[in-house]
């Protein structure tokens, strides 16, 4: 290829994707600009309540128990408190059209997982690790970052910019339905890949604990007992599991290291929600 030619390709390329990444919005708390430019708000969250009905239809819901009340009254309180922080900090606007749900599967999976518009679900094989409330807002506060964060969003536009380059949403959906699906679910968390986005979720997930780890300060959960859940769950897989750089979340070393760094700062809007 010519260098003139080259050029041309290179402008034109940008000329197309410049709407894209000048589409950015910023998480709140870390501050990080991402790019959302491929996905609409509106369409996200459709596309959201679609697949997270979808994993209800098909799995054993617990309607209510012990643990299914706990996952429910835990998820509404870090609702209510981030409801209160977002609109208090002008960020009130990126919570339009969420509509939350927090539901416990019965499935022995030491998991849980969050999808956009607030759309959280646990399994009770983690039940018995978070132990309590305390023990849940852990887990709680991290997949509510998620969706805080518009990391499904995010993932989503990566996804999309990889397999249709700058193709918008209704268009894959429209053109490439089940190839479009398929990165829903990988960007929802649903699915796994080795090669390419791996990093970017390592990154989601740090930036979910680092969230995670406030909202439940600010939902009146202490914040101390994150660390302490995370050293449970070591414990529970015998200090085992994939290598970090295979896996989609931290170490548990490192995840817990970066927990006792940000605990001060936790530990002040904890302090603020006790008084």
């Amino acid at each position: 290829m010519s260098k003139r030619i080259f050029l041309q390709t290179l402008l034109l390329t940008s000329i197309v994707l410049m709407p894209v990444f000048n589409s950015c919005t910023t998480v709140p708390l870390t501050g990080r600009k991402q790019v959302t430019g491929l996905t609409s708000t509106s369409e996200i969250l459709a596309l959201s309540a679609q697949s997270y009905q979808s994993v209800l239809d098909s799995a054993k819901v617990v309607p209510s128990s012990t643990d299914a009340d706990r996952v429910k009254r835990v998820g509404n309180r870090i609702k209510t408190a981030v409801e209160k922080y977002m609109n208090d900090n002008g960020y009130g606007a990126q919570l339009e059209g969420f509509n939350w749900e927090f539901n416990l599967i019965d499935e022995d999976l030491v998991n849980a997982w969050a999808m956009p518009g607030g759309k959280v679900a646990f399994y009770t094989g983690i039940m018995p690790i978070c132990r309590d409330d305390a023990g849940v807002a852990v887990v709680m506060g991290h997949e509510v970052a998620h969706a805080i964060a518009k990391h499904g969003q995010e993932r989503m536009n990566q996804g999309m910019l990889q397999n249709f380059g700058a193709m918008g949403l209704s268009v894959a959906l429209s053109n490439k339905p089940a190839a479009t699906q398929n990165i829903a679910n990988q960007a929802f968390g649903l699915g796994t890949t080795v090669l390419g986005v791996l990093p970017f979720s390592r990154l989601h997930e740090s930036e979910a604990d680092e969230l995670g780890l406030t909202f439940m300060a600010i939902a009146g959960y202490d914040p101390r007992e994150a660390p302490q859940f995370w050293e449970r769950m070591a414990a529970g897989s015998g200090g085992g599991g994939q290598p970090e750089f295979l896996s989609t979340h931290p170490s548990h070393e490192t995840r817990i290291s970066r927990l006792n760094a940000a605990l001060p700062k936790a530990l002040e809007y904890y302090e603020a929600a006790e008084k």
